[in-house]
């Protein structure tokens, strides 16, 4: 049975016998009970102290019950505007009862009142109070937890940003071009560039499993791998096998990343490929033509190997090369299909002048910042090209 000893019951009707009866009512159910004998002392008493449950004849001399509703439903208080409120009629019409749930009423009980009924009622109306004040707590707490959640995610968008480089290379002869997009404020997409001990650019790429922030701390642990794994490594291949071998040992096979990396000589266009698990690099020769390069070895951090295979490739004046992540193949186009390796390539620009021109119509068709789809996975690339210099 319903606890009613902390509930209370404002009546509001202008015939005292109906006062008295409603009232002794009410108390014997348990109910602390209070009555008004018309609508002015009835808006006096509930912005002094709102009941649970208003119980308002519909009838009354001066402001009536749907007058006094109308008052209370536009007061600025939710606690006031929101008084369950169950409206007294004497009339048993379905204009009647119209009528009541108009003005605002909940409920409403036609006299003579059924005490059965009413109390039954009375109950539910207090139920579904309860009900709304526990929907309200929680709302609050999942707003709470948004704010939080926002607050975190701007916090680490913020670190996630100062390991992405945030200046462009300069490296003489060479241009480079970047581009980054995560699904949310964070993503598990990172990607580099550092000078190897033998003066050579190693300009890498990850991509960490899953998305939001917990993909983003696998990006900050690969920034701190491939930065110290260069001071201890001489190639590609070596560095790539430090990498796994950190990896590993840290998650033990329960995660894992892909990755590429590509060893630049500057001065000679000879450059040394390592991937793991990732998208083909692709070359694009400025005669047209397109070479990629597979990763041989699985993602980083899943199976113990020996070695890496590096690939040689030699970029000559115009040529270029793209690192990029699989995002590019996440989105779909306007009939629904995935884009496709194959493509990717069918966009790829030779004759284009610069790193950004041969990046920048990439992005545009293949995941187009206007699209109304929502982004279907993190997205990374970096455009590296070999300056012509007719």
């Amino acid at each position: 049975m319903q606890d009613n000893s902390h509930a209370e019951i404002l009546v509001v009707d202008d015939d005292a016998m109906s006062r008295r009866v409603l009232g002794q009512l009410l108390s014997s159910t348990g109910y602390n009970c209070r009555v008004c004998k018309d609508g002015v002392e009835a808006l006096e008493s509930i912005h002094d102290k709102p009941p649970s449950v208003l119980l308002l004849d519909f009838d009354m001399p001066g402001l009536n019950g749907a007058e006094v509703l109308r008052r209370l439903r536009s007061d600025e208080d939710p606690a006031i505007a929101q008084i369950p409120a169950i409206m007294l009629t004497a009339h048993g019409s379905e204009q009647s009862e119209v009528s009541c749930l108009q003005a605002g009423a909940d409920d409403f009980v036609t006299k003579p009142v059924n005490s059965s009924v009413l109390r039954a009622r009375i109950e539910t109306q207090i139920r579904l109070r309860s009900m709304r004040r526990q929907l309200e707590r929680q709302n609050d707490e999942l707003e709470k937890w948004r704010h939080d959640l926002e607050r975190d995610l701007a916090a680490a968008r913020l670190t996630q940003q100062s390991l992405i480089p945030q200046k462009s290379l300069l490296l003489p002869g060479w241009q480079l071009a970047t581009y980054y997009r995560p699904v949310i404020q964070v993503g598990g997409d990172i990607y580099g560039w550092l000078r190897m001990r033998d003066g050579r650019i190693l300009f890498w790429i990850a991509d960490g499993t899953g998305h939001g922030a917990a993909a983003a701390l696998l990006t900050t642990l690969a920034k701190l791998l491939f930065h110290y794994g260069s001071l201890d490594h001489d190639s590609p291949a070596s560095l790539m096998e430090g990498v796994d071998n950190d990896f590993r040992s840290i998650f033990g096979a329960r995660s894992f990343m892909t990755a590429m990396c590509v060893a630049l000589d500057p001065a000679t266009g000879q450059a040394q490929v390592v991937g793991a698990g990732h998208p083909p690099l692709l070359v694009v020769r400025h005669d047209g033509t397109t070479k990629s390069v597979p990763s041989v070895a699985p993602p980083l951090g899943l199976l113990k190997r020996t070695a890496f295979n590096e690939t040689l490739i030699d970029l000559e004046p115009g040529d270029a090369f793209l690192l990029y992540t699989d995002g590019l193949f996440r989105w779909k186009n306007d009939e629904g299909h995935q884009v496709t390796p194959r493509q990717l390539e069918k966009v790829l620009d030779h004759s284009a002048p610069s790193a950004e021109a041969l990046l920048k119509p990439i992005v545009a068709h293949i995941a187009p910042a206007n699209s109304a789809t929502a982004a279907p996975d993190d997205v990374a690339a970096i455009a590296v090209r070999r300056e012509d210099p007719r």
